[in-house]
Formats: structure tokens, sequence, C-alpha cells
């Protein structure tokens, strides 16, 4: 596509920064920064409230348009002409796909806290938008564009994390009130201690395998004695992962209708790294403006006088712009079924590189415990920002589809190579 602002963008550009120079104040401005990647446990009560914020200026949503007809038939998650609050279907504004590019960089620049509801954002609604009936739509996305309700994801399970297909989680369809019965185990679920709502993949048909039998379930999390959640301590010493286990959890709602939970399980996921990997790629930019000037400060000490990390850092910076303009690239083709994987193995190599080089620039201090170099900012546990982002980064080419999985979905459905022996 031929990608550019406009007018009407920096228009839009404008008014998104004068918002969020209006009210990134009080405890919104204590929060900022907090929340990221490897510290999402950070001010969680100020950013859930946050949430409501951005819900009221109409923030939330920007890119839903309104299905039209029971199911979603032909809707798609794209935007339509910009308004102000309250112009969408469910209370959002509307925003065009570069005015949806304009307000993740103005939120990226301004260091507002890191987004507790994009998951029921820029995940669930898109996939309630092009699946689900007109009653899901009217009764979850106000209450996601309001920034009310947070969601989490249910998908990975022990012995089905980047092989998806293999999860055992079961739902019984009660008889009497047409209600579903989850029990089961997921993993690597983030947010789940605070989310309302999970949409989980269970299996619905008994005796089924693989892709058949599935569906995608809501279950809400409130259910004492039937939900359990379990955190996940990590090497960085944090808990952003948790274990969730249900025991005849009650789910009333299925999306896209019972057996058909992969074909939506997997637009799900196609929609995973759209306008988002901008907005990551943004404070992609600041982690690594901030190991350059780590690098620059070090002098002659550390790792500030070796020429092999000084070309370490040329080359994080030139794939960075690489990534990005990648990403601007495939933005507007939703056809390209390699285009998702493509994304993942780009920044998750990249983003674990960076790790790697944050402590390669600190030198031997680095294995010493925590230090000073990104002075001003907190560290906990005994780990200083350079190293959480190395040990966090360790992660970044498994979850959210392995490295392997992503290569393998390339040569199969892209290059037409022939299939992996199972």
């Amino acid at each position: 596509m031929e990608f550019g602002f406009g007018a009407a963008d920096e228009e839009f550009r404008s008014a998104a920064r004068d918002w969020l120079a209006g009210h990134l104040v009080g405890p919104y401005a204590e929060a900022a920064g907090l929340g990221g990647p490897g510290s999402e446990h950070q001010g969680v009560a100020a950013r859930r409230e946050w949430e409501r914020e951005l819900g009221r200026g109409g923030w939330i949503g920007l890119g839903w348009e309104d299905g039209g007809g029971d199911g979603g038939a032909g809707a798609r998650a794209g935007g339509g002409e910009g308004a102000g609050p309250g112009g969408g279907p469910y209370g959002n504004r509307r925003g065009t796909l570069t005015q949806q590019v304009v307000w993740a960089e103005e939120y990226a620049r301004s260091r507002a806290p890191a987004r507790v509801g994009h998951i029921g954002e820029n995940l669930l609604a898109p996939t309630l938008i092009a699946y689900g009936s007109r009653e899901q739509r009217d009764r979850f996305l106000p209450a996601i564009a309001r920034g009310e309700e947070l969601w989490c994801q249910g998908y990975s399970e022990p012995g089905a994390g980047s092989d998806l297909a293999a999860v055992r989680t079961a739902a019984v369809r009660d008889r009497a009130d047409g209600r579903y019965r989850v029990s089961g185990q997921k993993i690597w679920t983030s947010l789940a201690r605070d989310a309302d709502w999970c949409f989980v993949l269970a299996r619905t048909e008994a005796g089924s395998r693989r892709h058949r039998g599935l569906s995608f379930l809501l279950v809400r999390m409130d259910q004492p004695g039937l939900i359990e959640v379990r955190p996940i301590r990590q090497m960085s010493g944090t808990s952003e992962f948790n274990e969730v286990f249900f025991d005849g959890a009650v789910a009333a709602e299925v999306v896209g209708g019972e057996g058909n939970g992969w074909a939506v399980a997997m637009g799900l996921l196609a929609l995973e790294r759209g306008v988002s990997t901008l907005v990551q790629q943004i404070g992609f930019a600041a982690e690594l403006e901030r190991v350059v000037a780590a690098y620059v400060a070090t002098g002659g000490a550390g790792a500030g006088g070796d020429p092999v990390v000084r070309e370490r850092l040329v080359r994080q910076w030139a794939e960075l712009r690489t990534m990005r303009w990648n990403a601007l690239r495939t933005l507007g083709s939703s056809q390209d079924p390699g285009a998702p994987s493509v994304a993942k193995l780009l920044w998750g190599g990249w983003h674990r590189r960076l790790g790697e080089l944050a402590v390669a620039v600190r030198g031997a201090a680095a294995a010493a415990g925590a230090g000073d170099w990104a002075p001003g900012l907190p560290y906990e546990d005994g780990l200083d920002e350079a190293q959480r982002l190395f040990l966090f980064t360790r992660a970044d080419t498994i979850y959210g589809g392995s490295d392997e999985i992503q290569r393998n979905i390339i040569a199969e459905r892209v290059l037409g190579l022939p299939k992996e022996s199972r």
C-alpha cells in the first residue's frame, strides 16, 4: 500500500497530542511509562482508572466498525472517518487506518501508562465484529469502549502452546440451561489476575481431535471455587503470566457457533499484529535510545570503546527502521497469510538481541547486580532495567508462537513447501 499522512491525519495528531497533554496529570502522570513488557505488575490500579479515562475520551476502539447483520458476516475492523467522542457505533471515536497509526504513535511518545485493556480492544472486539452475534457485540463492545471490562486470553495449555490444536480443556453443554461447564487448565495467561472476562478455546465435542470440535467461549473470571489463578514467577522476578484452572466454570456465550472455534481462534490471531505492532516498535525505539545513551555515557569504561558493540547498535537501529516500514507496508494487506508470522519473527529476535546488547554495554558490571544503567528508573528484586530487559526478552522468540512455528507457517502457507511430518 502507499502509506502517508495527510492534512486530516496531522489535524488528528494535534487533537490526540493535546488530549494526552491535558489528561496525563496527577496519578496518571505518576504512572507514566509503567506497565510495559516485563513490568505489567506496575501501577495496575492507576492504569485501570486510566483505561476509563481513555474510554470517556472515546479513544478506545478507533478502528472498530459496526459489523452489520447477525454473525458479523463480511465485517471487518478497519476504520471510518475521523470523528469526536461517540462518533462510532459503541461510543468510540472513528478513525481511518492512518489515524489509528497516528494515535498509536502519539500515545507511545507521550509515555502514557501501558494499556491494561489492549486484549479486549485489539483482539476480542474485532473478533466479535467479524464472528459474533449482534447481541454479543451490543453486550461486550460498549463496556470495552468505556474501559470498564478487561479481558484475558485462554489459549495455551501445558502441552498445547504453539501447537494450539492440541488443547484438552473441555466444555460440556448443560441441556437444562444451555450453558457450558468448562474444565481444564490454561497457562501463560497475561493479565488473568486483573481481567473480568476470558475468551477460552475449549473442546466441546467429546472425542474430537486437532482442529475439530473446538469452540470459542466467553467466560466470566469472577467465579469463586470454579476458577483459580496462580501467578507464574519468572526469572526476572515478576509475574506477568499466570496459570488458570477451570473446575466446572460457567460459559454462557459461544462465538461463531459450536464447533467453529478453530476458525474464530485463527481469525483472532491474524489480528494480533496490526497497528499494535507500530506502538510496540515505538516502545522499542525508546529502549534502544536508552541503550545508546548508556553506551555513550560509559566513555572508556564498560563497552564504551568496543567497535563491535558500536556496530551492533547501528545494526539494531537499521533493523528497527526496516521493521517499521515492513509493518506499514503490510498494514493494509489483510490477505497476506505470512505477514503476521514475518512480523513476529522480526520483532521477537530483534528485541531479544536488544536485551543482550543492553547488558553488553554495561560490560562485566551487568553481572554484579543493579547499577546505574538508566539513572532515575526504578529497579526491583535486585535488577535494573537493563538486566530485566535481558531476562524478559529471552521469552520473546517463544511466546505468541515460537520462531519454529512461525517459520513453518511461512514455509507451508506462503512458499508452498511440503508440510512438516508429524
